[in-house]
């Protein structure tokens, strides 16, 4: 074969293989922008290189149970919850006349979700959310407001009846149950607000925080500022610190929650924030809402800030700062000139 002819077929089998290349190119990307889409949350972003560590021991910090917030707090409703739930707690500094809920998510024989640390420390959701909830509570009473959280214990919030536990778990009615327990005890403490507080689990590479709030109720354009609020002080919060966490943003709470049975994914909402349904949820918050899940605690690195105090402490002064903004009165009108 003569050298020209031996030169150009050289090129065209060049500009099949690159032609292939960039088609195999483009359908992983496809893929990953597929995986990403189904799983609905970040991956992993690059992590700082420098900076304080999640678990650098911060402030001296509380959060660990009822004293956390400076004397003992009193039953809103004890015959109808569990010893250590429902607690209202007044302020410590001044009366702003308001006050706020917090739910410590899940609690009793229910952990959450399970993760953990980068130093292969187990951890559970229900443990991490009571500190965050106590260390909030006791910055909010501060700052002149009455708390109410919805336990100071490792316990159920509900007190659970026959048919609510079986073979040491919950069932589906007991879970219901127990989650329904907290916009009830919301309500009996005439709360202004509620927050939820729980964390994310996911994929390996899943990482992010994110806000939900209910868009079907009166007062939804209040959820939806509350949930803005919430999630951007949380999250300006925790990277401040370097961490690099990524904004999942603030979804409708139809896009949240996992259903445990065929009514609740009916239902289609997260029950400390929904409206009621007949048949199902009678006893639905009466109050602006939203529920953060600041890190995914199946992720080493967030799992790791979930864990310590430093982490906890800064997801609860963001939580603070959101209701003190919440609840700040607007700006005053400019004089025409």
């Amino acid at each position: 074969m003569p050298p020209a002819r031996s030169r150009q077929k050289a090129r065209v089998i060049r500009r099949r293989r690159l032609t292939a290349l960039l088609l195999l190119a483009g359908f992983a990307l496809v893929i990953v922008l597929a995986v990403r889409a189904v799983s609905g949350s970040s991956p992993k972003p690059p992590r700082p290189a420098a900076g304080p560590t999640p678990t650098t021991p911060g402030p001296a910090v509380s959060g660990t149970g009822v004293s956390a917030t400076g004397g003992s707090g009193v039953p809103v409703d004890a015959a109808a919850f569990a010893p250590g739930s429902c607690v209202s707690f007044p302020p410590t500094s001044g009366d702003r006349h308001l006050t706020v809920f917090l739910d410590a998510g899940h609690g009793g024989v229910d952990p959450g979700a399970v993760g953990t640390t980068e130093a292969g420390q187990t951890i559970e959701e229900a443990n991490l959310t009571l500190p965050v909830e106590m260390d909030a509570a006791a910055i909010l009473r501060a700052a002149g407001f009455r708390v109410v959280v919805s336990r100071t214990t490792g316990g159920s919030v509900a007190r659970l009846g026959a048919g609510d536990i079986d073979n040491g778990v919950y069932t589906v009615q007991g879970s219901h149950d127990d989650v329904a327990a907290r916009p009830v005890c919301a309500n009996e403490a005439h709360a202004n607000i509620l927050v939820g507080i729980y964390f994310d689990s996911g994929a390996p590479n899943n990482a992010g925080c994110v806000t939900g709030w209910d868009a079907v109720r009166p007062f939804s354009a209040d959820n939806l500022r509350l949930a803005d609020l919430v999630q951007g002080e949380v999250l300006a919060a925790m990277n401040a610190h370097g961490w690099n966490i990524p904004d999942e943003g603030v979804k409708s709470d139809d896009q949240l929650g996992s259903a445990v049975s065929s009514q609740a994914a009916a239902y289609g909402h997260l029950l400390l924030l929904g409206p009621a349904e007949s048949g199902y949820f009678t006893t639905p918050s009466e109050m602006p809402g939203a529920l953060i899940e600041p890190l995914f605690i199946t992720d080493p690195f967030e799992g790791t800030i979930a864990a310590g105090s430093l982490g906890q402490h800064v997801i609860a002064t963001g939580l603070a700062d959101a209701v003190e903004r919440y609840f700040a009165p607007p700006p005053a009108a400019s004089s025409p000139d």
